[in-house]
């Protein structure tokens, strides 16, 4: 609803969304499911949480965690790189999505790419849809 409104979205907007994403994946996951995620999980706290769920988001001011084992996920990060004008004008053409081109700069200005240690790769966007999935597929592959 923020973003419809053209409020961009907080930590604390994301953080107990990610945190639940997170626990959808382990459970599928656990449960034998090969699992594909996509959001835009622009910070690396927030690949953390999808990785190892409350246990990856920040502390709170006066807040401890217990010293047991986070369950975590292995999670393969795709960062589908661009420039602002590109995935601008990929953005102006969506019709009917719940996200206002006018919020594109603070995703860009939130971005924190990925780098390692992180498992990820970067893809281009400028490349088509089969070269993206080949790339993806072929790196799993490997993994």
């Amino acid at each position: 609803m923020k973003m419809e409104k053209g409020i961009p979205l907080n930590d604390q907007d994301r953080i107990p969304w990610l945190c639940n994403l997170h626990d959808i994946l382990l459970r599928d996951v656990t449960s034998g499911q090969h699992v594909v995620l996509a959001c835009s999980a622009l910070k690396k706290t927030y690949r953390d949480i999808l990785i190892r769920g409350k246990n990856g988001a920040p502390l709170k001011s006066g807040e401890s965690r217990k010293e047991e084992k986070p369950a975590e996920v292995l999670l393969l990060v795709v960062h589908l790189s661009g420039s602002f004008e590109v995935i601008s004008g990929r953005l102006h053409q969506r019709k009917d999505h719940f996200m206002p081109p006018a919020l594109l700069q603070s995703q860009f200005d939130t971005l924190e790419p990925p780098s390692p240690p992180e498992n990820f790769i970067q893809i281009s966007v400028d490349k088509s849809l089969s070269e993206i999935i080949a790339v993806i597929m072929e790196t799993l592959k490997m993994k």
